[in-house]
Order: C-alpha cells, then structure tokens, then sequence
C-alpha cells in the first residue's frame, strides 16, 4: 500500500516538474531573450541601444548586415530593400521595424551611416545601426548570417537576411534579393500569421504571366530598384535607362556592366561623373558574364525603341488630356520667342 502510494507521489511529483517545464518552454520571450545577445548598438542618430531589448524583443524585424564601403552587393542590397520599404509603406516604424546593421564598425560611425542613409534616401521606420566589432560579429553568429569561410578568407559577407516576429518565435533567412512585393507580402502579413488581414482580391483579377527574357529577368532583379525608364521605378538612384544604349558606346557599357568598380579605380571618366551626379552611390559589380551583359544591352536597346515608338502617342494623350495646360505653354513660348526677335537675343 505505501509503495502504491509512494508511486502516485512520483507521479504527481513528474507531472508538476513538467508543467513548470512547458510553461517557461513556451514563453516566446524567454526563448528570444536566450536566443539573441543583448548587446549595445550605436543608431546613426548616435542613441545607444540594446539590441534585444530595445530593437527586437515582441517586434517584427528584419534584419540584415552592410558596410558603407563596400562596391559589391550592399548598394544593390539597399536599393531593393527600399522597395521593400515603399512596399510595407506607414508599417515600418509602427508594426514593422528594419535594421540595417554595419560590419565595418571602425569606418561606419554613426555619423557616416547618416550620411549613407540620407544619400539612399531612406524612409522612416529603418535605423543603421554601429557598434563593437566583436559584439557585431556574435550577432551575425546567433543570427546564422556568418560563414567562416567567406568573412575570414575574402573578407567578404552573407548577403542574407533575417526576418522575424519574436512575439511568436518564428525566424525566416531570406535573400534580399527576392521579389520586393513576395518579401513585403511575406513580412507584412505572414509573419503576423492571419492576425493582420489581408487585402481582398480576386484570382479572376490576376493577370496573365508572361514569358520573361533573359534580359527582362536580369534588368528587373538587378537594375530596376535604382534606375528609372526602362520598366518602373520612383525616386531613382541612378540614371534614367532609356535612350542609354544610343548616349553610352556599346563597349563602354558593356566593361562598365561588366566591372564598374575597376572603371571607377581607374577614374574613369563617365564612370566618375555618375559618381558626383548621383551623390557617391556606387555602381555595384553584379558579377555578370558576357552573356549576362549582351542579354541585358538587348533588353535596354528593344525597351529603348519602345519608349521612342510610344512617345508621340503619350505626347498626343498629355495634351488631350490637359489642353488649358498646354495653351497655356504655347502661349509663353510664342511671348518668349518674340522677346528674344525683339532683343537680338540668338
């Protein structure tokens, strides 16, 4: 009889031991909290933060690593992360929150990262973050953002990075390079697992998938998130593409595709007035092959002939729709063009 007894004790004894073990099993926080060092950052305003605490602990997130030197990848990185950003729109900063966080902490202060931030022209909602090199590198180790083989031997870095929701432990790698509306779709509302309704829309509404060219693929995952024309893109960080197949020698823009950091070594000369013209943001080296680069020219060359084609019957639809506008134009003109008969002016 005791040792029946002694036997329920036991078990009642597992059962409570148990219990306490699930519940702080379970807690998101605890797990997070473990999970991720609690480090001191520098934000390119120059506030120091802790970098669970202050920047992750029940937030979305999304996360990456750069360094404001770099001509490789970062400036690409950047610029698709800010479709990322125009994406999610008033969210970041409210629900969603994006960090960019330097490898080159003896360069990258806080001053220098304000000055990259703002020559990026970064929205709100996204802070670039500095600190100790050591603390930086434990971070990118926790994160799974760090390959001994390539930061050690090249003293290159992963380009991936991190998204997540800490409230519900669900962590996701991701390439930056991604689709910026299947990552926005991806951060906005499946990370928040249905708690954020999604918009309505119809699968009658979808339009049909066309067949994409080479030159297509590589413009519109490469080039579109900072050039304008061909294609889409606002608020451009380089040059508008159209036309640029007649304005640039074909052998000059397929070396400057083809290795654009070499060009600007050597300070060549377009390559450097590009450089002053768009504020310092680099051409990155997309470390395309020759036929890479032969797709993309075509690509240009046949949009180009497009925009030139459809030019007249935009001109035409402009001034149909805005006629008072357009008499009014003509109107300074022709008074401008009689002060210049009257003044001599050539």
């Amino acid at each position: 009889m005791k040792r029946a007894q002694g036997s329920r004790s036991r078990e009642k004894l597992g059962f409570l031991i148990g219990a306490v073990l699930c519940a702080l099993l379970g807690s998101a926080p605890v797990q997070g909290g473990a999970r991720f060092p609690n480090v001191p950052l520098v934000t390119h305003e120059g506030e120091t933060v802790h970098f669970y605490d202050d920047l992750v602990r029940d937030r979305v997130v999304v996360i990456n690593f750069i360094y404001t030197r770099c001509g490789d990848t970062c400036p690409a990185e950047t610029a698709k992360l800010r479709r990322v950003h125009a994406e999610l729109g008033d969210r970041v900063g409210r629900d969603i929150f994006m960090y960019s966080i330097s490898i080159d902490p003896e360069h990258d202060t806080p001053e220098v990262l304000k000055a990259f931030r703002e020559r990026y022209r970064i929205g709100d909602g996204w802070t670039f973050l500095t600190g100790k090199e050591e603390d930086i590198t434990l971070l990118r180790k926790r994160l799974g953002l760090y390959q001994d083989d390539i930061d050690q031997a090249s003293g290159d870095h992963n380009i991936s990075l991190m998204v997540g929701n800490d409230r519900i432990g669900k962590w996701l790698k991701r390439s930056p390079f991604d689709n910026p509306q299947a990552l926005a779709n991806l951060i906005g509302y499946g990370l928040f697992d249905g708690v954020v309704p999604r918009r309505g829309k119809s699968y009658a509404d979808a339009p049909e998938l066309a067949r994409e060219s080479r030159g297509a693929y590589l413009y519109r995952s490469r080039c579109s998130s900072c050039h304008q024309g061909v294609g889409d893109g606002d608020n451009p960080l380089g040059p508008d593409l159209v036309g640029v197949t007649e304005r640039r020698e074909r052998a000059w823009l397929e070396r400057w595709l083809a290795e654009p950091d070499v060009m600007l070594e050597e300070e060549d000369a377009i390559a450097m007035e590009l450089l002053r013209q768009y504020d310092g943001i680099v051409m990155p080296n997309l470390r395309l092959g020759e036929e890479d680069v032969a797709a993309l020219i075509d690509f240009m060359e046949a949009q180009s002939r497009l925009a030139s084609q459809r030019a007249p019957q935009l001109a035409e639809e402009s001034v149909e729709a805005n006629p008072e506008h357009h008499a009014h134009a003509a109107h300074h003109d022709h008074a401008h063009h009689d002060e210049r008969g009257v003044s001599g002016i050539p």
